[in-house]
C-alpha cells in the first residue's frame, strides 16, 4: 500500500457505546466483509473485486491497529497510563 497524497478533507465520527458492534461475513464464493455496526449506521470493508496482495496488506494493517485500539481502550479503562496490567 502506498502513503496518502492527498490530504483529508472530511473526517466522520463513529462512537463506540451500546449499539456498537463488529461483524465478520466470511463467504464462500465471493470477498469477505467487515461490518462495523453503530446503532443506525453501519461500515461495510471489503475488497472491490477478486482479493489482491494490497487488500491482504490492508486487512493486517486493520487488525495490527484494532489490536492497538484495543489495547489502547484497556490502558484508558484501567487508568493505566503505561499498560502495566493489561494481559497481552
Amino acid at each position: 500500500m502506498t502513503r496518502r497524497r492527498t490530504p483529508r478533507n472530511n473526517v466522520i465520527r463513529l462512537t463506540t457505546g451500546h449499539a456498537a458492534r463488529t461483524l465478520n461475513h466470511p463467504f464462500v464464493r465471493r470477498e469477505p466483509v467487515l461490518a462495523l455496526d453503530f446503532g443506525a449506521t453501519s461500515v461495510l470493508v471489503t475488497a472491490s473485486g477478486p482479493v489482491t496482495e494490497d487488500d491482504l496488506e490492508f486487512a493486517r494493517q486493520l487488525a495490527r491497529e484494532a489490536y492497538r485500539f484495543a489495547r489502547s481502550m484497556e490502558r484508558s479503562f484501567y487508568g493505566l497510563p503505561d499498560g502495566h496490567g493489561v494481559a497481552a
